[in-house]
């Protein structure tokens, strides 16, 4: 009888395990595609504006060996450069 309910709550331990590296695999894959903000390729940077509700916001670019600079973007992916040229960009805290 020992062994039994030994045996049993392995087995639960396993499967609930199993369930959650399964379920985080799942979303996790969508997320890395596309993600929400910053985001470089092999060789471009693009930054993601995420949004519901169709705002433009107001995007601080890094760029290397260069003035930093500001620029008005739309719901979607963006194109900023170069990954070489381009270092991050951030949301400045405002709509355009």
């Amino acid at each position: 009888m020992r062994v039994r309910r030994l045996l049993t709550s392995t087995l639960g331990s396993v499967a609930l395990a199993l369930s959650f590296l399964s379920a985080g695999t799942v979303t996790a894959t969508p997320a890395a595609a596309d993600p929400c903000g910053f985001y470089e390729t092999g060789s471009d940077a693009f930054y993601n504006h995420c949004t519901s509700d169709g705002s433009n916001v107001v995007i601080k670019v890094e760029v290397a060996l260069a003035p930093d600079y500001e620029r008005c973007v739309g719901p979607g992916r963006t194109w900023l450069g170069s990954a070489a040229r381009i270092q991050g960009a951030h949301y400045a805290g405002r709509t355009c």
